[in-house]
């Protein structure tokens, strides 16, 4: 084992060492798994993920998770264990679908780590994942498809030339940014 300790004081290495030491025997001779925290898998996440297009999305969720979950180990992660973060974040009046956002991606690592995740022992980062039970989006906006009465006063409504994109947006369903990206 060639590492710093970060410390100065020989005995506070020492006792550093000989942690390292059990870890590695416990891991090789027993197969328990090393103690990770939440923030340790994130970070592991993180690195690994740079190539989506969503990575500033999730490192923003996860530094809004960290404070609360990152330094839980991963076992310690469960549905009850995310219920003060799930009340928390509803008095903050945060709606039901931008919570599951959170415990999709919390779900996710916790995956990874059960099964893709591998470790210098050979052992995975987690036994088994928790499930995670996303809650029910109740205010859930519903569809609502215009009459052709409603769509003839909106385009009279409209510029002319924003005319010839509603009539596409109409028409196709297309998101917003799709349709003014296209070339």
């Amino acid at each position: 084992i060639r590492q710093s300790t970060r410390s100065q004081s020989k005995s506070e290495a020492q006792r550093y060492l000989a942690r390292q030491i059990e870890q590695v025997r416990e891991a090789t001779i027993y197969g328990n798994r090393p103690q990770r925290t939440f923030k340790e898998a994130a970070l592991k996440f993180l690195n690994e993920n740079q190539h989506k297009k969503s990575i500033q999305d999730d490192q923003g969720l996860l530094n809004r998770l960290l404070p609360e979950i990152g330094d839980l180990t991963l076992e310690a992660i469960h549905m009850g264990a995310l219920q003060g973060l799930i009340e928390k974040r509803q008095k903050e009046g945060v709606k039901n679908q931008t919570i599951n956002h959170a415990l999709q991606l919390i779900r996710h690592i916790l995956n990874l780590a059960s099964s893709d995740w591998i470790d210098e022992y050979g052992l995975t980062w987690l036994k088994q994942a928790p499930k995670i039970k996303l809650l029910p989006e109740l205010h859930r906006r519903q569809p609502y498809p215009l009459s052709w009465d409603e769509q003839e006063r909106l385009f009279a409504e409209l510029p002319k030339h924003l005319k010839n994109m509603a009539l596409f947006a109409v028409n196709t369903g297309c998101r917003d940014q799709e349709i003014c990206k296209l070339r």
